[in-house]
């Protein structure tokens, strides 16, 4: 028997009209109900955010609820990663305050030491500060060989990093020029 698609459209049409209507009309027959609408994901804030680590400027989307950090990824419609990120990039869940390995003390090893020891900020800032300072007295220089005022310490240097943004970059060089600081450096990669 010859059978051309068309006849063989119009039997599998019948056919499955057949199905339809038999059931239609069979009692007891089992009928599919309204779909159920099965949520995918939680409702949770999403904010982008721009990766701290190397000065490129990718862009992510972060995920907190409850203010917990739940996920971090690349943002697709970002014009530098296009939802990529590099290594650092993919490690930024480091970053969060909720993450449970983050060093949330101060540590400490007096010169010379092997061991670590807890300290608290109120005692970390304070002590660095007067560090500074002694340093910078120790080894001010008001005036150079020929006589010129400069007023500046070359004991100490400062190096930036690509995580800070510009106005952060700012007012570190602001502060240390004040104190006199000739060595500045930033190690951003742009």
């Amino acid at each position: 028997m010859e059978l051309s698609r068309r006849d063989f459209l119009k039997a599998s049409g019948a056919g499955i009209g057949g199905i339809f209507l038999l059931g239609a009309f069979t009692p007891n027959a089992a009928l599919a109900g309204a779909p159920k609408f099965l949520p995918l994901k939680k409702k949770i804030g999403e904010k982008t955010t721009i990766c701290p680590y190397d000065a490129s400027g990718c862009g992510f989307i972060v995920a907190a609820q409850n203010g917990k950090v739940l996920n971090i990824e690349g943002d697709p419609d970002h014009p530098i990663n296009r939802g990529s990120g590099c290594a650092k990039g993919a490690s930024m869940r480091q970053l969060s305050a909720d993450n449970p390995w983050r060093l949330s003390k101060v540590l400490y090893r007096r010169p010379g030491g092997t061991e670590w020891e807890e300290k608290t900020w109120d005692w970390a800032l304070p002590e660095i500060a007067r560090r500074i300072k002694d340093t910078r007295d120790a080894s001010f220089i008001e005036r150079d060989s020929g006589g010129k005022i400069v007023n500046r310490t070359e004991a100490i240097a400062n190096l930036g990093g690509s995580a800070l943004d510009n106005e952060e970059c700012y007012l570190l060089v602001k502060l240390t020029r004040a104190l006199g600081l000739v060595y500045i450096e930033h190690h951003a990669r742009i």
